[in-house]
């Protein structure tokens, strides 16, 4: 489903080592981890000062209108977020005034299938992969959410070794049951 949406990878493309390959997989489950363990002031220093996290919204198209299945970048985004918005929420959460997390949802992060793809930035790869994010709140609110990602992984000194410099998360549901969307993906 992201071929709809440009990608930044270069045209010529050599396979990624297993090294490579080992070191962005492990980078992104512990991400995962950091999300589902709510260690967010962590997961915030990976965000690169210019990210840019998105999520289109999904529509319901036939074959003829596919090219019109996500929303546009000047349209209407589950998610469409900088740096400095993200801040906004996660201090939100210490509030006590986040009713949608509060309690906490509990969540889990799961990762698949991914693909990496070399720029033309020296130290910047694209990544695609799959995720499922598990959701469980109050008593009997379950939530899944499952879809693909694109992110822009760079190298980085700090402790993790990379920086998420974009998020591109596209959702499979077209309707979400979900009471609210307020959870990191």
């Amino acid at each position: 489903m992201l071929k709809l949406i440009p990608s930044r990878a270069a045209s010529a493309q050599e396979p990624t080592s297993p090294e490579l390959q080992q070191e962005i997989e492990q980078f992104l489950y512990r991400e995962a981890m950091m999300l589902d363990n709510r260690e967010f002031d962590d997961w915030y220093a990976l965000l690169a000062d210019d990210i840019h996290y998105y999520m289109p919204t999904r529509y319901t198209r036939g074959k003829r209108e596919m090219d019109k299945e996500l929303s546009l970048l000047d349209e209407a985004a589950l998610f469409d977020e900088d740096k400095a918005s993200i801040g906004l929420r996660l201090r939100r959460l210490t509030t006590g005034m986040a009713w949608a997390e509060e309690p906490p949802s509990r969540t889990r992060h799961m990762i698949s299938n991914v693909q990496i793809h070399t720029t033309d930035v020296d130290g910047e790869y694209e990544i695609e992969c799959c995720f499922m994010v598990y959701r469980n709140r109050l008593e009997r609110q379950t939530d899944i959410f499952v879809g693909a990602r694109r992110d822009i992984l760079r190298r980085s000194d700090n402790a993790e070794g990379w920086m998420l410099a974009r998020r591109l998360m596209v959702l499979d549901q077209s309707t979400l049951l979900s009471n609210n969307l307020s959870v990191f993906f």
